[in-house]
């Protein structure tokens, strides 16, 4: 597939006196004292990185200059799936063919541009939405909250065979071993795709928990991989209507989180026919919706 996208990494970022500039793998060194009842130890720890990143959009329909589409916080490091993931979950574009060019800015640092083609259809008050979210929060800056969950509730999800539940069982620790930002800091999301036999697809990882599945979708966009059938997206935390929203866009059909679901994500799941997880551990997991996908009579397939 060719699309015409190019991209390049910016790497400037915010650094206090002291301390190391953050690396292209997203942490950075940190001297840290170790603090017990009895004892204090100087030692060198390491930190996810944290920075901001403003998402340009440029259109023939916004005028001659580009447009700011919002800024959020994330992990630097795969800012142009990241972009094209968020732009995707929000449904300005529906594959990788809807983008022109995208780029990380050479001349202004945490600024991604992405360019559309003319053909995309660009509602009007894109112009004017904005947004401004932490990296803990997908849709708290958004100003169309009632559009998208008009859009998710509206998605059905596929008929598909079943998994057994040994194999869900497994994929925690499948997704862990691909945590490399993770295993660093201690303070990284990490949202993974899995295919029905328990493979393991790609996995993305990011301070923020809507960054991580921004970046896998963005992946997988760009790689010609969507829609999804009978696959797995597991998440590292919990799962929220804007992770579920997320996903539904993906047409996958099992979502599993290793924390809880809200109720806004069960009554989504409910309605679209997708199966959601929750706490899932080694040995057992909650089932909200469409449990027939997962069944304990199947055969485990080694991996």
């Amino acid at each position: 597939m060719n699309s015409g996208i190019i991209g390049w990494v910016s790497s400037a970022e915010f650094t206090l006196p002291g301390q190391e500039p953050s690396v292209a793998g997203g942490t950075m060194k940190v001297r840290i004292s170790r603090a017990g009842v009895a004892s204090r130890v100087e030692k060198e720890d390491r930190v996810a990185v944290e920075a901001p990143l403003e998402y340009m959009l440029h259109h023939p329909a916004l005028g001659p200059e580009p447009v700011s589409f919002g800024t959020t916080m994330r992990t630097p490091g795969d800012d142009e799936n990241l972009a094209v993931g968020l732009l995707f979950g929000e449904g300005i574009v529906n594959r990788a063919s809807d983008i022109d060019a995208i780029e990380s800015s050479t001349r202004r640092p945490n600024v991604v541009n992405v360019r559309l083609r003319p053909e995309v259809h660009m509602e009007t008050q894109i112009a004017t939405r904005r947004f401004s979210a932490g990296s803990s929060c997908g849709v708290c800056g958004t100003t169309g909250l009632d559009a998208a969950i008009a859009r998710a509730a509206a998605i059905r999800i596929a008929d598909t065979r079943a998994v057994d539940l040994a194999l869900l069982f497994s994929l925690p620790e499948r997704m862990r071993s691909a945590q490399s930002k993770f295993g660093d800091t201690g303070g990284i999301h990490a949202a993974a795709l899995f295919d029905f036999a328990g493979n393991l697809i790609t996995a993305a990882e990011d301070v923020g928990r809507h960054n991580a599945i921004d970046k896998l979708v963005g992946e997988l966009l760009l790689a010609g991989r969507l829609p999804l059938k009978e696959h797995i997206i597991l998440l590292s935390g919990r799962a929220s209507f804007e992770l579920t929203q997320k996903a539904l866009r993906t047409g996958v059909a099992i979502l599993a989180a290793i924390g809880a679901p809200s109720s806004l994500a069960v009554n989504l799941a409910l309605a679209s026919g997708l199966t959601l997880v929750g706490f899932l551990r080694e040995k057992h997991c909650n089932l909200y919706s469409s449990p027939q996908r997962l069944t304990d009579h199947g055969e485990y397939a080694q991996v």
